[in-house]
């Protein structure tokens, strides 16, 4: 007797089957890149909190976690990619979502530190500032040659990856300087700044999907304009 569970199941891997054969290579081989950047950070980023915990570092240990963010984000696009455009727009947004809720918890952890101060540890600043600008190119690299594709799904991924590349060099450079300096205020300007390029990502991410549906309606209303006026004049007829 055959198990109705283990035939859905069957029926569900073939529905997903089908829908990566039908990308072209282009699309393929952006979703298997996805997928490798997620199961990458977030490898390094269980292997980051598996140390602070062992030194018992607490910075280490919340610099780990805060590779969540990217995990999710590369996760649902590769997740989703290929699944049509409706849901590939609204994972865009959810995306803008995202780095939005980044920005936030930037400022968040920007009050904390203002509230109550502390030193960076040497270890902990090393290890997070040299790894995120690793990383943050390492995903460049592998997005590159997908920056120009119109999908936008792909270029909320993309916007993504250049604000983490663009403030990883950032906060790098300016922590490395800003510590010869007796007052810390210089370091929660860039704080500001890094919040504000998660936040510039995110409206540029609601800019193209407002743009992709004034562009949605524009056909629509130029299609509607271009239709003979018997098939209106019909169809009232025939509602009479």
């Amino acid at each position: 007797m055959v198990d109705p569970c283990s035939d859905k199941v069957m029926a569900k891997f073939e529905c997903l089957l089908d829908r990566s054969l039908s990308l072209d290579p282009q699309g393929r081989a952006y979703k298997r890149v996805m997928w490798t950047i997620a199961a990458s950070i977030l490898a390094y980023g269980t292997l980051q909190c598996a140390l602070a915990l062992a030194i018992g570092s607490t910075q280490l240990l919340e610099d780990g976690l805060d590779w969540a963010y990217g995990v999710a984000l590369c996760g649902i696009a590769a997740f989703v990619f290929g699944r049509g455009v409706r849901i590939e727009r609204l994972s865009a947004l959810v995306i803008a979502f995202i780095l939005a809720v980044g920005g936030a918890h930037t400022l968040y952890a920007l009050w904390a530190a203002i509230q109550d101060p502390r030193p960076d540890e040497p270890l902990t600043f090393a290890i997070s500032t040299v790894s995120s600008v690793v990383i943050a190119f390492s995903v460049i690299a592998a997005l590159w040659r997908f920056r120009h594709d119109p999908n936008p799904l792909v270029q909320a991924t993309w916007l993504s990856s250049r604000s983490d590349a663009i403030a990883s060099v950032l906060s790098a450079v300016t922590a490395v300087a800003l510590k010869q300096l007796p007052v810390r205020w210089p370091e929660h300007v860039i704080d500001v700044v890094l919040a504000g390029i998660c936040f510039q990502a995110a409206w540029a991410i609601l800019q193209t999907e407002l743009r992709e549906q004034r562009t949605e309606v524009s056909h629509e209303v130029t299609h509607f304009e271009h239709q003979p006026l018997y098939v209106v004049s019909a169809s009232h007829s025939a509602q009479v």
